[in-house]
């Protein structure tokens, strides 16, 4: 286990799924964690009482006002984020030809808006601190489609283009930008899916298992930390070999 002493990590949709596991790690690393959410309070605060080191930071990534009130809030904290792992994200699967611009709008404003205003709010301060590592959670399909969920992968798949570019952008000054595609994980929203999805699923997976949340999460720490100092603008699939 990587020891994250000293650094302050911020998880978007930190109280459930795949960013509760990633939250859980980072406090096992001994980082102090920053859980943005949204929705379910005593979640959240089940969260806070079950780890140590937990600040609950209330807020929707998709609105730029909410954004900048939360890194006021931070600041006026005495807070720094050191890590951003941009984990906040929602479906609406749908086929293309039933999708309503609702259902694509809020896919998009959530997952791939939601990234970009999170990095947005706290490039600043990244780049005055000339380091920083940002995390952002993309998907095995905006690697290579998927029926039925043009808005979601479209969201993923921007989420690379986004994480290249600030690579690119932030690496004079220090800062680290990756991503981590993970392929089919156990969570409560890939347990919703009827059992002739999942085992087609299954048969794709050269491994013969699903992933699980920590698989995911290992990776993140890994990449927050300085034994990752030389990665960035790289995507990394997490998936079994399916991809």
């Amino acid at each position: 286990m990587f020891d994250l002493s000293g650094k302050t990590v911020l998880v978007t949709g930190g109280n459930t799924g795949i960013g509760k596991e990633i939250v859980a790690m980072f406090s096992s690393a001994n980082a102090e964690v920053v859980v943005n959410y949204l929705f379910d309070d005593q979640a959240a605060k089940s969260l806070q009482e079950e780890y140590k080191n937990i600040t609950l930071l209330k807020g929707d990534v998709s609105k730029m006002d909410d954004v900048n009130r939360m890194v006021k809030e931070l600041k006026e904290l005495g807070i720094v984020i050191d890590v951003l792992v941009n984990n906040a994200g929602i479906t609406r699967d749908n086929l293309m030809l039933k999708m309503s611009e609702q259902e694509f709008d809020e896919v998009i404003n959530v997952n791939l808006k939601g990234t970009w205003a999170m990095c947005k709010g706290l490039t600043r301060a990244f780049l005055k601190q000339r380091s920083g590592s940002i995390i952002n959670i993309a998907s095995v399909v905006g690697l290579i489609g998927n029926a039925g969920q043009a808005n979601y992968v479209a969201s993923k798949a921007g989420i690379i283009g986004l994480t290249k570019s600030l690579a690119k952008e932030f690496g004079g000054r220090g800062v680290r930008v990756n991503a981590i595609a993970p392929g089919f994980i156990e969570t409560k929203m890939t347990d919703s899916l009827p059992e002739e999805v999942k085992k087609s699923y299954m048969a794709g997976i050269p491994l013969g298992r699903f992933g699980q949340a920590k698989d995911i999460a290992s990776l993140a720490v890994f990449l927050a930390s300085d034994d990752a100092s030389y990665i960035t603008g790289q995507v990394i699939s997490v998936n079994g070999g399916m991809v």
